[in-house]
């Protein structure tokens, strides 16, 4: 029996079978994936007001994917104080960034307690500003380092001013494939364990996964797989979006030498829109993406773009062409052009404000 119809039927199926999805024809999975996205938001498409910040590139852990961290290929090593990083997010409240993203490097230099004194400051100086911090990797290296357990990490994160979590740490859950990318970084099962405790204190999170490097597609399906068990286990839903990040291949270690085609990532994009039924929104993220794709993507099961970024040091490091942001009004205007309705959205998804 055809593997759509299984699934419409609501059969599970294992991630060799699902890897099969690959195979269709991609107007076939993306008309699919598109009738499922207006199923639940019609043509809106969502994006929010945002400023991401990150405090160092110092890095104790070696990824081989990884462009940003400051090594042979990037010696540009950096680290901001807390006058610095306030003054950026002053900035950013005074041009309508309702979310502050933060993630950094692994930095040996950085204390715990600064790094909650960091999440204190902003949330004392604005309390309006929602707070995205602290990967599940970063909760994970904190606690190796400073001797903490996973909940205590947490519970000190949602004290000091953390709101929700973002999704980076995930990459491909494979062991296997981890080992060879991310060797010392969080493992799978602690990533999963680190979202799910979060989850229980009654916060959100999203969750990634990075494509495009040397997984196959049965190890992409096994990780949508596990998220969507991870999703089922907790009755509020923690997880607010799938973000699939597609790999970025320059000034990093792992010499990939073939490239997603747009036809390979869009299948990816309404794969996961068929399959994570349980997770609300599915995030074709700009920044790696490009704009007009991730736009495409809207039609292929994908509702969210992301936001205004303001500066992007991440990806952008690794090729990407996202250093700058992008303007509010240019984002809105080839939201529109697209012919979709441009929704700006919270962090949580509330919906805010249609242009």
């Amino acid at each position: 029996m055809d593997i759509l119809t299984r699934l419409e039927n609501g059969e599970e199926l294992d991630a060799s079978t699902l890897a099969k999805l690959y195979q269709y024809d991609l107007f076939t999975l993306g008309e699919i994936a598109d009738q499922r996205r207006k199923s639940l938001y019609g043509d809106k498409v969502f994006f929010n007001i945002n400023r991401h910040i990150n405090p160092s590139n110092i890095c104790a852990d070696v990824c081989k994917f990884c462009a940003f961290s400051a090594s042979r290929k990037n010696p540009n090593a950096y680290e901001m104080n807390l006058d610095e990083i306030l003054k950026i997010a002053q900035n950013a409240h005074n041009k309508g960034a309702k979310e502050v993203h933060i993630v950094s490097a692994h930095s040996p230099n950085y204390t715990y307690q600064w790094y909650m004194g960091m999440f204190k400051e902003i949330k004392a100086a604005f309390p309006s500003l929602h707070i995205k911090a602290m990967t599940a990797a970063e909760v994970d290296y904190f606690s190796r380092r400073f001797g903490k357990s996973y909940e205590e990490v947490l519970a000190d994160m949602a004290e000091h001013g953390v709101d929700s979590m973002p999704g980076g740490g995930a990459e491909i859950f494979d062991e296997s494939v981890r080992k060879i990318i991310c060797h010392g970084k969080v493992k799978s099962n602690e990533w999963l364990e680190i979202h799910s405790l979060w989850h229980k204190m009654g916060k959100y999170s999203n969750a990634t996964m990075l494509f495009g490097h040397i997984e196959n597609h049965e190890h992409r399906i096994d990780h949508i797989l596990r998220l969507k068990k991870a999703q089922e286990s907790n009755l509020q839903g923690g997880f607010n979006a799938f973000i699939p990040l597609l790999y970025q291949r320059e000034n990093n270690y792992l010499n990939v030498k073939s490239f997603p085609s747009a036809q390979e990532i869009l299948k990816t994009i309404a794969i996961a829109r068929i399959l994570l039924t349980n997770i609300s929104h599915i995030k074709a993220y700009w920044a790696t993406l490009g704009l007009n794709l991730a736009l495409v993507a809207q039609e292929f099961g994908a509702d969210d773009i992301d936001g205004t970024i303001e500066v992007e040091s991440i990806q952008s490091r690794a090729g990407a062409k996202s250093a700058s942001g992008v303007e509010l009004a240019e984002l809105v205007y080839k939201i529109k052009d697209a012919g979709f309705r441009a929704i700006e959205r919270d962090s949580l998804y509330h919906e805010l404000k249609e242009y």
